[in-house]
């Protein structure tokens, strides 16, 4: 019979055996509550509540799963929005040579153009503000 010096089960925690069990009642409404975080969250309640209650510096408890999907879709909306741009450019250069270009289009472009670059400077200063949080 062969025996191996690997043992089987759970791997021994490196910073302590878990053994104090705390208790509060909960009303169904917030059992609800706790249970919809948890998911949302995709963590389970203990890690949930034990993330709650030990939190330091008001560190806050995210589906990173859902943050990259949030963040993939905002990245690929900005490329559209960037294609689009250049459309329009490449479409108001063939006008302008043409002549055709009216000038009410060239001002309402710019104001919409304006705004997008305003808007595009507030997506970059929330993601740094973003990575700040997440990296400590």
């Amino acid at each position: 019979m062969k025996t191996d010096s690997k043992k089987v089960g759970r791997p021994v925690l490196e910073s302590g055996k878990r053994e104090h069990l705390l208790k509060a009642k909960l009303t169904e409404e917030e059992h609800q509550q706790v249970l919809a975080m948890a998911r949302q969250l995709g963590i389970t309640r203990t890690e949930l509540i034990r993330s709650r209650l030990l939190s330091l510096h008001g560190q806050v408890v995210i589906n990173t799963s859902e943050l990259l999907a949030s963040l993939d879709s905002i990245g690929s909306e900005l490329g559209r929005s960037g294609n689009n741009i250049n459309q329009l450019a490449r479409h108001a250069n063939v006008l302008n040579k043409r002549g055709m270009l009216d000038g009410e289009v060239i001002s309402a472009f710019n104001q919409h153009f304006a705004r997008y670059l305003e808007q595009h400077i507030e997506i970059q200063k929330m993601m740094r503000q973003l990575i700040r949080l997440m990296t400590g």
